[in-house]
């Protein structure tokens, strides 16, 4: 694997981020404001889209990324599983994979308030697992305890932290308390899967290999570097249910071998077209770069000198050529940054400080930060877009006076503990994307800057009396009357780190995609690694 795993391995450190005595903060967008999937457009529904048909035969796809870890939703990270579990498993409610919007799933109906701290949630009647065995409210119960139970290390407890207690109450609903008010409970739920207790507490590591779950496809077979087999579930009684009656994901992580399989018919659909084959493969299929948060950011040890200096980290911000590095690295397939978040990301907030590339501003911050020469190495991971961009980099930071950086890329794997993780390093430059786990700004910006892991022990910027504010203002958006209120927090947020930029983003990069558009109904691509088959047919 390559982006999603430094995602995740990124996350393996980050098991207890959240783990605060505050709380995580609110998105741009409340539950109440967020529409729903399908073109009913009600809001905590879905309906399935091309008119309801389904497909003859089975999808064929091909998948960059290999079978890294198993599947078991507690504790599965990889980016081929994830997108399998999209199919395999469903939460109490869902986040459609490609527009992001909240529906209801294994809910009934929409979380109901029950005084300041608790929901009830009742649950789809007749649902039922892939073995036969009806849902039922020890399911529920069993699977978010065992995510939230800290010897489980569940990299997703960290995503829920404001859930105190989760009971049965009846046959058919749920109960949850809180540890405080947290208005985007309908959507974060999404996070945990529902899995039968029975077979995952008997055998977790069985469970992990072969998973049952609720959704539209149930697992037939998965064998490392070669393919997935999915068969449709007959029973399935929920919004999303299969149109297709199988699918077989061959996991093609040569890209040269994915280009061909969908050239040559055997794949209606691929992920992580190269940049290089986009315009070739536009005479076979659609191919279509979608708009992702997913990040190349530059980080700094603020602990040492002279990036303890913001002006430097600054200087080096607009010293830049983004524009330069997008074109010929990326091949346009990406936006430079105005905002720690996507233009089209529904809570953006264009930043006070804008980085625009300015050789001239570079070298005067320098010069005011009291720095005439600067020498320095640039590490990066190795994933083959960040590898092509790292050149553009320090090619345009070369040419300022005074400055010569070297440049070493390499697994992030060695990157994080080796470098990151001791302090041995002095300008990192990596991608990340943890939208894979939800879209809104508090767990996007809470992933980088609230707690410690990464203020404190990566870009060592603790100490600092914006840190400081920024943990306040966190616990501040949680606490808002209303969406608008919680907007401006969040842009001050935004600003601060955008003026300090111990760790900002560069660039938002664009994920390229094709498919057959004559063969597959109702197919989009992702905004986020993977692909997704839900409510799509192949006719």
């Amino acid at each position: 694997m390559k982006q999603h795993n430094e995602v995740m391995n990124m996350a393996s450190s980050r098991r207890n981020f959240l783990k605060i005595a505050g709380a995580m903060g609110v998105a741009g967008a409340f539950a109440a404001t967020l529409s729903a999937c399908g073109p009913s457009g009600a809001t905590g529904t879905a309906t399935t889209g091309a008119a309801g048909a389904a497909g003859t035969k089975p999808i064929e796809a091909g998948m960059s990324y290999a079978l890294s870890t198993g599947f078991d939703p507690m504790t599965s990270s990889g980016a081929t599983p994830m997108a399998a579990n999209l199919h395999i498993f469903e939460g109490l409610t869902e986040l459609h994979p490609s527009t992001r919007e909240r529906y209801l799933a294994l809910a009934a109906a929409e979380p109901v308030k029950v005084g300041e701290l608790g929901y009830e949630i009742k649950l789809r009647s007749g649902a039922t697992f892939h073995n036969g065995d009806p849902v039922t409210v020890e399911d529920v119960v069993y699977s978010f305890d065992r995510v939230l139970d800290a010897k489980n290390a569940s990299l997703f407890a960290q995503f829920i932290p404001f859930i105190d207690k989760v009971a049965a109450k009846g046959e058919d609903t749920v109960s949850f308390t809180l540890k405080y008010p947290f208005p985007l409970f309908a959507e974060r739920i999404s996070i945990v899967k529902i899995v039968p207790k029975k077979l995952a507490s008997a055998d977790q590591a069985g469970f992990d290999a072969a998973p049952v779950g609720t959704g539209p496809y149930k697992l037939i077979s998965a064998v490392k570097d070669d393919k997935i087999v999915f068969e449709k579930f007959e029973a399935y009684n929920g919004p999303m249910a299969a149109k297709a009656p199988g699918m077989t994901w061959f996991l093609l992580s040569d890209a040269a071998a994915r280009v061909t399989a969908v050239e040559s018919g055997r794949v209606q659909a691929i992920e992580d077209v190269p940049y290089l084959d986009i315009e070739r493969l536009k005479a076979n299929a659609t191919v279509e770069s979608v708009q992702s948060f997913g990040l190349l950011f530059l980080m700094f040890n603020c602990a040492e000198k002279p990036f303890d200096n913001k002006l430097v980290r600054q200087a080096l911000h607009y010293g830049l050529d983004t524009q330069t590095v997008i074109d010929r690295a990326l091949l346009g397939n990406a936006t430079a940054a105005s905002s720690f978040v996507q233009e089209n990301h529904p809570g953006y907030h264009r930043a006070a400080t804008v980085y625009t590339y300015d050789p001239d501003k570079a070298a005067s911050l320098l010069k005011e930060a009291g720095v005439t020469e600067l020498s320095f190495e640039l590490l990066t991971t190795d994933t083959s877009w960040v590898k092509d961009a790292a050149p553009v980099i320090i090619e345009s930071w070369n040419k300022l006076p005074g400055v010569k950086v070297t440049l070493k890329s390499m697994q992030s794997g060695a990157l994080y503990p080796d470098h990151v993780d001791s302090g041995t390093f002095r300008v990192v430059a990596a991608p990340g994307d943890p939208s894979v786990f939800g879209n809104d700004l508090d767990l996007l910006l809470s992933w980088w800057f609230r707690g410690t892991v990464w203020p404190q022990d990566r870009f060592r910027w603790h100490e600092a009396k914006e840190y400081a504010t920024v943990q306040k203002q966190l616990d501040e958006a949680v606490r808002a009357a209303d969406p608008v209120a919680a907007q401006k927090v969040w842009n001050q947020v935004i600003d601060l780190i955008a003026e300090q930029a111990p760790l900002y983003p560069i660039l938002h990069r664009m994920l390229p995609t094709a498919w057959n558009p004559d063969t597959l109904t109702g197919f989009r691509p992702l905004p986020t690694t993977g692909l997704s088959f839900v409510d799509v047919a192949h006719a």
